[in-house]
């Protein structure tokens, strides 16, 4: 068994990795940057026009609609909010999943160091110029404490953490089916919907908002915006997002045990 110190270096290695992989694609990023900024103002125009017409709605005012706006939007980059695939499930289809089991290393959380490393350059590139310019053009809710700020940055590391758990169980599934873009469509359709990505969970009617509050997607985006907007409590919201992240992951660990059965039983 290595030493914690070198496992640590290890998966700190693979998200460095990670980070410098995706930044290679400056240009992509970038548009996806312009592409959150302009969708961004035009959610806020709507949101503002829905809060106006019905001021209190959720529990948000109107500023607090428009900064819900371009947090959530500042979500979708780090988080794959339109349910985008980790690499894993190509290299499940490709057959090299089989090279990733044979490595001495948690193919669990080799894939997760690698999504925090490609999920940070996001945030820094995708997230944080939108969110700057949503500011300047709307004036967004500011944090009524200094402690906000890692309060939000705790309940976002842990909607990060479900949203990868999420993900790594739908990558996975290609294990199992033939073909997977039917489960990806469906995921991004849950994870856009259900997360708060659209409109604010707040919103949903009776029993739809009970139970799109109670979901692993709520986890991604509603629950650490609602921390930012301190609308929600900070223990309550933490202990919501790491009981869903650890059931997430502990369903992946047992579904990569699954997986290894298979490949080895079926030869790749």
């Amino acid at each position: 068994m290595p030493p914690r110190e070198t496992v640590f270096q290890l998966y700190l290695r693979i998200a460095l990795y990670g980070f410098r992989k995706h930044s290679t694609y400056r240009a992509a990023a970038l548009a996806g940057a312009f592409t959150n900024t302009v969708f961004g103002i035009l959610r806020a125009y709507v949101l503002i026009a829905l809060w106006e017409a019905r001021p209190g709605l959720g529990g948000y005012d109107v500023v607090d609609a428009v900064t819900f706006c371009f947090l959530s939007q500042a979500a979708i980059g780090p988080m794959q909010m339109f349910g985008g695939s980790l690499d894993l499930a190509r290299r499940v289809r490709s057959g090299d999943v089989a090279i990733d089991l044979m490595r001495p290393a948690s193919l669990q959380l080799w894939s997760l160091a690698d999504d925090l490393g490609r999920a940070f350059y996001l945030l820094l590139v995708r997230s944080v110029p939108p969110t700057l310019i949503g500011a300047a053009l709307f004036g967004l809710t500011a944090p009524q404490t200094v402690w906000r700020w890692p309060e939000f940055g705790a309940s976002f590391a842990l909607g990060l953490l479900t949203s990868f758990g999420w993900r790594y169980l739908i990558a996975l599934s290609a294990c199992w089916i033939d073909d997977d873009r039917g489960v990806q469509a469906l995921s991004g359709v849950l994870m856009s919907f259900f997360s708060g990505m659209i409109l604010p969970l707040t919103i949903f009617p009776g029993w739809l908002g009970a139970v799109a509050q109670a979901t692993p997607w709520a986890a991604m985006v509603q629950v650490p915006v609602d921390v930012y907007l301190g609308t929600r409590g900070l223990w309550e919201a933490l202990a919501f997002q790491g009981a869903w992240a650890a059931a997430l992951l502990a369903l992946g660990a047992l579904a990569t045990a699954g997986a290894r059965r298979k490949v080895v039983i079926q030869g790749g």
